[in-house]
C-alpha cells in the first residue's frame, strides 16, 4: 500500500515545492563530507579519501533513516505517513514529464530562446546554440535516461526493500540508492578535482544501476509494444546500441526509446564550451517531432504501471 500510495502522490503532485526536498539534504551531507575528506595534505590518497566519503554518506543516510523509522514503530500511523512521504520524495515520475514539458511548450509556441533556457535546467550540455531538432532530441534523451535514474531504479530498490524488510526496508534501500545517485552527480566527474576522488562514487552508481537499467529497458520495450510503437526496432537498436555511451547503463533506455520511435539520439554535444564527441544511438528513420515527447511520456507511464504490477505479483507470491 505504501509504495502504491507514493506512486499516486508523485504522479498527481510531483515534488512539493513548499517542503525541503530530502535530496537537497543528502546533497548538503555530501558537501559536508567532501570538505571533511577531500585531501588537504600531500601524500593523501584521493581515491581512498573518496571511498571514505562514500562510506560516510551511506552510513549516515542508512542509520539515520533506519533509526527514525524504528523510533516511530510505536506509532504505526505516523511511521506509515513518514515512510510514504520519503518514498514519494524518492520518485521523480511527474517531474520527469513536467520539466521537459516546459521545453516542449516553448517549442510549440515558437519561443526558441525560452526552450533553450528551459532545457538548460534539465540537461548538462550547453543549450544556447541548439536548434529545434537538437532541443527536442536532448529532451527525449533526458526522459529516456531518467526513466531509469529518476523513477524505475528507485522504484526497484523500494520494492526490493519492501519484500525484504517491509516499509523500513523500502525507505532505507530507496534512499541509499538516491544517496549513491546524488554522490555521482556531485563528485563523479572526470575533471582535475574529482578524477580520483570521485571514482568510487561514480563506479558505485554504475553498479547500483546495473540491474535496474536492464530491467527498466525491458519494461520500456514491453510498454512500447503495448502502445503500438516499433517493438522490433526497439529490440534491434537495444541489442546494437545499448553500450553506446560512456556509462554502461545510460544507453540501455536511450537505445530502446530511439528504436521504438525510429529516431537517432546521442551524438556530439558541447559541455562548458568544449565539444564532446559521443556515439549516436538509433537510426535516423525520420526527424523528431513534438509528438515524440508525448510518446516518450506514455512509455514512461506504462513502464511504471508494469513495474507496479510485477511487484504486486512478487508480493503476493511471497505471501503464499
Amino acid at each position: 500500500m505504501a509504495i502504491y500510495l507514493s506512486l499516486l502522490l508523485d504522479y498527481l503532485f510531483g515534488d512539493p515545492k513548499f517542503l525541503p526536498h530530502p535530496v537537497a539534504l543528502v546533497g548538503r551531507l555530501v558537501a559536508f563530507y567532501e570538505k571533511l575528506f577531500y585531501p588537504q595534505r600531500r601524500g593523501q590518497s584521493y581515491f581512498r579519501q573518496g571511498v571514505l566519503l562514500v562510506l560516510a554518506v551511506l552510513l549516515t543516510v542508512g542509520l539515520a533513516l533506519g533509526a527514525l523509522l524504528i523510533l516511530l514503530g510505536g506509532w504505526p500511523l505516523v511511521q506509515f505517513l513518514v515512510g510514504v512521504y520519503l518514498l514519494y520524495a524518492a520518485l521523480a515520475w511527474r517531474s520527469l514529464q513536467v520539466e521537459p514539458g516546459y521545453v516542449v511548450s516553448a517549442l510549440r509556441s515558437g519561443n526558441l530562446p525560452r526552450a533553450r533556457k528551459m532545457l538548460s535546467y534539465v540537461v548538462g550540455r550547453d543549450t544556447e546554440n541548439l536548434n529545434n531538432q537538437q532541443i527536442l532530441k536532448a529532451t527525449l534523451e533526458t526522459i529516456a535516461e531518467n526513466t531509469i535514474d529518476g523513477v524505475l531504479a528507485p522504484l526497484f530498490y523500494m520494492c526490493l526493500g519492501y519484500l525484504w524488510l517491509g516499509l523500513p526496508g523500502a525507505v532505507v534501500l530507496a534512499w541509499l540508492y538516491k544517496a549513491v545517485n546524488t554522490m555521482d552527480s556531485m563528485v563523479g566527474y572526470k575533471n582535475d578535482r574529482y578524477r580520483e576522488f570521485g571514482t568510487c562514487a561514480a563506479r558505485l552508481d554504475d553498479v547500483a544501476n546495473l540491474l535496474p537499467a536492464r530491467l527498466g529497458a525491458m519494461l520500456m520495450l514491453l510498454a512500447g509494444s503495448m502502445l503500438g510503437y516499433d517493438a522490433a526496432g526497439g529490440w534491434r537498436i537495444w541489442l546494437r546500441d545499448r553500450y553506446a555511451h560512456k556509462s554502461p547503463n545510460s544507453a540501455q533506455s536511450e537505445s530502446v526509446l530511439a528504436g521504438l520511435l525510429g529516431l537517432r539520439l546521442g551524438g556530439p554535444a558541447y559541455y562548458f564550451g568544449k565539444l564532446v564527441v559521443k556515439p549516436t544511438i538509433g537510426d535516423e528513420r525520420r526527424a523528431p517531432q513534438l509528438a515524440d515527447y508525448d510518446k516518450a511520456c506514455r512509455v514512461l507511464n506504462w513502464s511504471v504501471i508494469l513495474a507496479a504490477v510485477i511487484f504486486s505479483f512478487c508480493y503476493l507470491w511471497s505471501k503464499i
